[in-house]
């Protein structure tokens, strides 16, 4: 049986990378998914490639009324909202002392305002329906801990924990559980860029601060998008209901909590 058959998600920053991973599982699993991000080219040919339960749109979850009309879109398209993936975010790393306001409003811009505002959207959504729903959050292991070239990216990560503790005790009188994934170094385009900053800043070749952290994995490797994917499932799904305000770390053993 499938886990999510009949269900409507929406997942953020979704075009590519963790966000797809989860919406081609999702859809295997029997729901439709909104394939939201800010590249809705992008977002389409996602939504392509995963078939008649996927469908792109347009959303940059710094924009009040772009967050609204995603929203809206989902009801019209869907009937209603039962899952939220919080997945847009943005990485940037510099030394305390180097650290632009520019940078640190734009993180925080996407990765806390965004994640709250569209949670507050999908949650105004399913309380208006009256059928409850599942928001799940995407915290980072650098949310647990500071880092020393990382420190807005850890203090937005830190935030969503925070966020999802909060919003889950407050939601759950609708029947919402807000709970949240802290993966841990997931391989892919993202970490590309990531490696290229640390290059930049720890005098490292391109590529060396990639293997050495995969290396420092117990379980041995980075994760995968697809490693993660289970657990984006099961929040999602009627085996979590009586979870709430959780964030479980999805990272080869990188951090016990």
């Amino acid at each position: 049986m499938m886990r999510l058959e009949g269900k409507s998600a929406l997942i953020t920053g979704a075009a590519r990378g963790i966000g797809k991973a989860f919406a081609a599982r999702y859809a295997e699993e029997g729901a439709t998914v909104a394939i939201g991000d800010i590249n809705l080219a992008g977002a389409e040919e996602t939504a392509n490639e995963i078939g008649p339960n996927a469908y792109a749109v347009e959303l940059d979850v710094t924009s009040q009324a772009s967050i609204d009309a995603a929203i809206a879109a989902v009801e019209l398209k869907a009937g209603g909202l039962d899952i939220l993936v919080n997945n847009a975010a943005l990485f940037d790393l510099a030394p305390i002392t180097e650290i632009s306001r520019e940078s640190y409003q734009r993180l925080f811009d996407i990765n806390v305002a965004g994640t709250l505002f569209t949670m507050q959207a999908a949650a105004r959504s399913m309380i208006a329906r009256g059928k409850g729903g599942k928001i799940i959050n995407m915290a980072s292991q650098a949310g647990r801990r500071g880092e020393a070239l990382v420190g807005v990216y850890c203090a937005t990560k830190a935030a969503v924990i925070s966020l999802t503790q909060s919003a889950g005790l407050n939601l759950i009188q609708h029947g919402i559980n807000v709970n949240a994934i802290a993966p841990g170094v997931v391989d892919g385009e993202h970490w590309d860029g990531v490696d290229a900053l640390f290059a930049r800043y720890e005098g490292l070749k391109p590529g060396q601060k990639k293997a050495e952290v995969g290396a420092a994995v117990p379980y041995g490797r980075m994760g995968t998008a697809e490693d993660l994917a289970g657990m984006a499932v099961f929040l999602a799904s009627g085996d979590a209901d009586y979870i709430v305000s959780q964030t479980y770390n999805v990272d080869g053993g990188n951090w016990m909590s």
